[in-house]
């Protein structure tokens, strides 16, 4: 039988200049900074939990302070930061003097022994003669709630030896007085004397041979509080933690990491990965290499190592009691994932979880065009007229796009502007609903907006007035209001959101909606994937070299094509049923029109033209149809992996266009073929009672299904005749002319006389505050709103409610 030895460890040395990881915590900031008091924490407190972290040991405050004293660096340093302030001298130059008076200084050997010391012990423990340590700074200062310093001061890597050790320590020391730590000190107004700083010695993790980065336990752009945020590259974390490379990003849904079976990975984006920082071969220090093809093509983590990130970072979060921004890393000749660094985040944490923003104009400016307002925001910028879409790589970021229209090529320079004008289209066209989940002010249908917007002029967007939109020239000046969302009032009505976009959902947590009363699955696929279902099942079929070649760039990583579809569908899905799970999530399946199909790449080989599409081959009738059976089976597996897999049992089914009570049966026929059985695992599945038939013959329809969602669009366009995305006839499009109200008071009443729910999921009530009003009258069960629009209808469906005195 073998016999273990044990390693000495280093612990505190007499003087107190030195401690082990193991002996601080996180109630030791002043005494060894933020970084090493929150690796002591994790040593100390979580080792439980699995949460590995690489052996080390830290300098405490008092031996800055007795380098300092040693060297007689404390009343130079104070006529050099005089100077500064007095104007004597530059931010440049009052760096480079305080950092010389360091570099300079000479360790004593009162310092010297007890660092070389644990060293000793480290390299002893880990059974190397000069082991290499990252030596990383830790202000005393640093890493607080309401201070956070991180990057102020340096960390060097692949330091091995002893001199080499107390080189970097030296320079440690000075990087406390680095131009932008200097600068960051002054802004908030602490008095540089009064900070100390501790340096971290740690074993090296061999990341530089696999990889490492940053986790958050939030989402970084809206501070959604039930996901961890993983970010990853090949080689040493800097180049994540500096944000010199485009990092992998992975995306969990923490509330389901501890439910047995379920992997609720929600998010995998590869990134470009351009370059990699490794040791370098020879000596200390590290190099920086382009990296591979493969290597910028291929994830750096593998799912289950996903998981182990996600539940550690709970388990960091749940013993800080706050959100956390961490780091970590993968050693390559073991394979093992260690935690080495764990800090309070503090950016969204300084935010008010109930504030949202109001939009004023305070000053005017002449009229250049007229529109259709979608959001109640206001923006400006220089306007960047494109009128074809070959045209879209001279788009500025920042400025307004004025286009004729849009499709789902235009999402990535949607993104990025700041204010989006259309000459066609109405409040549901494609520019609409991706400008309300992108919250980008936007004013659609304009006619003639981009003849009359000069290219390059200052220009403000302004959705601000109620429904129509307002594009003025010049910038005009307003305000911004901050609404507290814990103010709304409490209704018996359930107020849901309509999502679409699953890189947006996350923004809107915030509101206290009921569920997602639409999810829109034809824009997750349009917006997402941009590949005809169809096409990645018989991709033999597709003739256009283009679509053939972007095609196959989309699905490289995937021995079977279709499994691309069904993960970034299912991934998509899932992303819209977080931020309000438990609640539900009605998801949509797709309702592409032929002509919107033939523009996925591939469509146009599966897809004939019609001449009226909008009452075509859509919705239902596809899904049990040799043409599309395969891509509903595609469909069918996402829905499957996002309820089961990824653990999002609150997702409901809901079948669109569905003309008649035999296509229901086919189409609920389709889907428990392919393993969506309707109550089966607690599967609901929902119509939309959009169609005069589903009104008349709502008796035979409420046997079939679960709920009715109305669409008031269609159900408009179809009762009264007009073409819902005519700007010609867009004054006699209204879901509150009477043969409408009549129709759907008639759905409500027989939902609830078969026994189930009934709810509404179109534009009428975000536009339309007696619409909301009539609907409660009426007594439906949901109104599902735009969430751009659900702070001012609220109170007008509380107030409906009240009762009559």
């Amino acid at each position: 039988m073998a016999t273990a030895v044990e390693h000495p460890r280093p612990g505190t040395d007499s003087a107190g200049l030195v401690v082990a990881f193991e002996e601080v915590g996180i109630g030791d900031v002043a005494r060894v900074g933020g970084k090493n008091a929150s690796l002591g924490e994790l040593v100390r407190s979580l080792k439980e939990a699995g949460v590995a972290v690489p052996e080390g040991f830290a300098t405490t405050s008092e031996a800055y302070r007795l380098f300092i004293d040693a060297n007689g660096i404390r009343g130079s340093l104070g006529a050099v930061l005089s100077a500064y302030r007095g104007g004597g001298a530059s931010l440049r130059e009052t760096g480079a003097a305080a950092r010389e008076l360091f570099l300079a200084g000479a360790f004593p050997e009162q310092l010297t022994t007890p660092i070389l010391a644990a060293y000793r012990s480290l390299a002893s423990r880990v059974g190397l003669e000069a082991p290499a340590v990252a030596v990383r700074s830790s202000a005393t200062a640093e890493d607080l709630p309401e201070a956070s310093f991180a990057g102020q001061q340096e960390t060097f890597l692949n330091v091995s030896g002893e001199r080499e050790l107390l080189d970097a320590c030296r320079r440690c020391f000075a990087s406390l007085f680095t131009d932008r730590a200097i600068a960051y000190r002054e802004l908030r107004g602490i008095d540089h004397l009064d900070v100390a700083l501790s340096i971290g010695v740690q074993r090296m993790v061999r990341s530089d041979l696999a990889g490492s980065g940053v986790i958050f336990t939030l989402d970084t752009e809206s501070g959604f509080p039930r996901v961890v945020e993983i970010s990853a590259a090949w080689g040493l974390g800097e180049t994540v933690v500096q944000g010199s490379v485009n990092p992998d990003l992975y995306e969990v849904f923490s509330p389901l990491l501890g439910q047995r079976g379920l992997r609720p990975i929600i998010g995998k984006a590869a990134g470009a990965k351009e370059r990699k920082l490794v040791f370098a071969r020879s000596g200390s220090g590290t190099l920086a290499l382009e990296t591979s093809r493969a290597e910028r093509e291929a994830f750096v983590l593998d799912d289950d190592e996903i998981l182990t990130l996600a539940r550690w970072a709970v388990a960091v979060q749940e013993h800080y009691g706050r959100p956390m921004d961490m780091e970590w890393a993968k050693d390559g000749v073991t394979g093992e994932l260690f935690m080495v660094q764990a800090r309070p985040e503090t950016v969204q944490a300084r935010r008010s979880a109930s504030a949202l923003r109001i939009h004023r104009l305070t000053g005017t400016g002449p009229v250049l065009a007229r529109g259709a307002a979608i959001g109640d925001a206001i923006s400006s910028g220089e306007a960047c007229v494109i009128a074809d879409p070959s045209e879209i790589g001279r788009f500025r970021d920042g400025a307004v796009l004025v286009t004729t229209m849009t499709d789902p090529d235009w999402v990535p320079i949607m993104k990025r502007a700041s204010g989006i004008v259309t000459d066609h289209g109405g409040p549901t066209s494609h520019a609409a609903i991706v400008s309300r989940e992108l919250g980008v002010p936007a004013v659609v249908g304009t006619v003639h907006g981009t003849t009359a917007i000069p290219d390059g002029d200052p220009v403000t967007v302004s959705c601000a007035q109620g429904a129509e939109g307002l594009v003025l020239g010049d910038l005009v000046p307003f305000e911004v209001e901050e609404a507290d969302i814990g103010a709304l009032p409490e209704t018996r009505t359930r107020v849901m959101v309509n999502l679409a976009d699953p890189s947006a959902a996350f923004r809107w947590w915030r509101l206290p909606a009921a569920g997602v009363g639409l999810a829109r699955m034809e824009f997750i696929i349009s917006g997402l994937i941009r590949v005809h279902p169809m096409a990645l099942v018989h991709p033999e079929r597709v003739t256009d070299p283009a679509d053939r070649e972007a095609i196959a760039e989309l699905t490289r990583a995937y021995a079977d094509p279709t499994e691309y579809f069904v993960d970034h569908l299912a991934a998509g899905i899932a992303k819209i049923a977080a931020p309000f799970h438990p609640a539900p999530a009605i998801v949509r399946l797709s309702d592409f029109k032929t002509n919107e199909y033939a523009g996925l790449l591939g469509g146009a080989a599966f897809e004939e033209a019609e001449e009226n599409p909008m009452l075509g081959f859509r919705g239902a009738s596809r899904y049990h149809d040799e043409r599309y059976r395969e891509g509903f089976a595609l469909e069918c597996r996402a829905l499957k992996k996002a309820r089961e897999v990824l653990g999002f049992a609150n997702v409901v089914v809901m079948v669109p266009f569905c003309r008649t009570p035999a296509e229901a049966d086919a189409v609920l026929a389709a889907m428990a073929e392919n393993g969506l059985a309707r109550g089966e695992n607690g599967l609901k599945v929902y119509m939309m009672c959009e169609i005069p038939s589903n009104v008349v013959l709502a008796e035979k329809f409420a046997s079939r299904f679960d709920g009715f969602s109305i669409g008031s669009n269609d159900l408009t366009q179809l009762v009264l005749g007009v073409d819902r995305d005519s700007a010609y006839l867009a004054e006699q499009f209204d879901e509150r002319d009477e043969a409408v109200t009549a129709m759907i008071a008639e759905a409500i009443r027989k939902a609830h006389a078969a026994g189930i729910p009934i709810g509404i999921c179109g534009q009428g009530p975000s536009n339309h505050p007696d619409f909301a009003e009539f609907l409660v009258g009426e007594g439906i069960d949901s109104i599902s709103l735009n969430p751009d629009s659900f702070l001012r209808t609220v109170p007008i469906i509380a107030e409906a409610e009240r009762p009559t005195p």
